[in-house]
């Protein structure tokens, strides 16, 4: 099947007898040209079958008014939530949204850094691999002073723009709320520490340990992708026989619900003899039953923060020089039914 050709701003300037010029400006609703001309050219538009070229149109202009984003997993319930804030706010302000998705593999992550960069995106937002200890690929946004921003999962340092949630205080008013409730063997189920975050809560949570002097079980804390799969295999190892843990504390909700799911099948009643706490308040925690202890990161207002700071950077209402933007977003602990008497 033959392609249909593809009509350019002349093949409609010659339909209508009119210049490119006041084509390009009836398209763009320029205040000068009349009602009238601006009907007849949306017209043949539609009789031609014009499509506006906007990355042509962005080269000429060297504004593209997109802002790449990069994320580990669109499924995830606090990355879908931020997306729709950033989304959200960058329209109010006539900036379009560009999403890539990592997978969770750095070499993936560098291509889609690539990609954007050719993309002439004005500005680039990123939530790292949970992988990612090389952030060099990110430098051909800097050397070009094109701004970045990242949040979430952030590199270790000052060196960068970021918004990161108190994964610190996540971690510890967690695992201080479970001692507060009695529980002495608190099993912990983090993500690789490798990513910023969880070594926040893995700090957080030994530190909490440490203010009721209950020493550090190394055979009882996990580190691995937080999916529901691996939930269920370290479970297999934390119950395979007794003195049970009295609690888990687990990083992500998704973890806790395997957690939960594996408790009820070996008939543990939960809190009775297991108690637990989950990471994020995703939604499910809610309605689950036994409903299930988080830590709500306010999503929103990351991901608001996020196309804030990206703005303000492209229009240079911030001046950041040499020095770099860090803003830490609260946490707070939803205490429910799974670790509360």
């Amino acid at each position: 099947m033959s392609k249909q050709p593809q009509h350019t701003l002349k093949d409609i300037a010659l339909e209508l007898g009119m210049s490119a010029s006041t084509v390009s400006r009836a398209l763009s609703d320029h205040p000068h040209i009349s009602r009238e001309t601006k009907d007849r050219v949306k017209q043949a538009v539609d009789k031609l079958g014009y499509r506006h070229n906007a990355l042509a149109a962005s080269l000429r202009r060297s504004k593209s008014n997109i802002i790449g984003l990069i994320v580990p997993r669109i499924s995830m319930y606090f990355q879908s939530a931020v997306i729709t804030a950033i989304q959200n706010k960058l329209h109010e302000s006539d900036y379009n949204l560009m999403i890539c998705q990592s997978n969770d593999s750095p070499v993936l992550e560098k291509e889609l850094v690539n990609v954007l960069y050719a993309s002439r995106v004005e500005g680039l937002i990123v939530s790292s691999t949970l992988y990612t200890v090389d952030f060099s690929p990110f430098d051909v946004f800097s050397k070009a002073n094109i701004p970045l921003v990242f949040y979430d999962r952030v590199p270790k340092g000052n060196s960068v723009h970021k918004i990161q949630g108190d994964d610190y205080q996540g971690g510890y008013q967690s695992t201080l709320h479970l001692l507060e409730q009695g529980c002495r063997r608190i099993a912990h189920i983090s993500g690789p520490l490798t990513c910023s975050l969880y070594s926040e809560r893995y700090a957080g949570y030994q530190d909490a340990l440490k203010k009721y002097n209950v020493p550090l079980d190394k055979s009882i804390v996990f580190f691995h992708e937080l999916t529901k799969e691996n939930a269920l295999k370290t479970c297999n190892v934390l119950f395979k026989e007794e003195p049970y843990p009295d609690a888990v504390f687990t990083c992500n909700d998704t973890t806790a619900i395997g957690v939960m799911d594996y408790a009820k099948k070996i008939k543990l009643n939960i809190p009775g003899q297991l108690k637990l706490a989950g990471y994020s308040n995703d939604p499910r925690t809610q309605i689950i039953h036994p409903s299930i202890t988080s830590v709500e990161q306010f999503p929103y207002e990351v991901g608001e923060q996020a196309a804030t700071l990206i703005l303000d950077l492209i229009q240079k209402k911030v001046y950041a020089g040499r020095s770099f933007i860090s803003l830490t977003t609260p946490v707070e602990l939803i205490k429910r039914e799974s670790s509360n008497l």
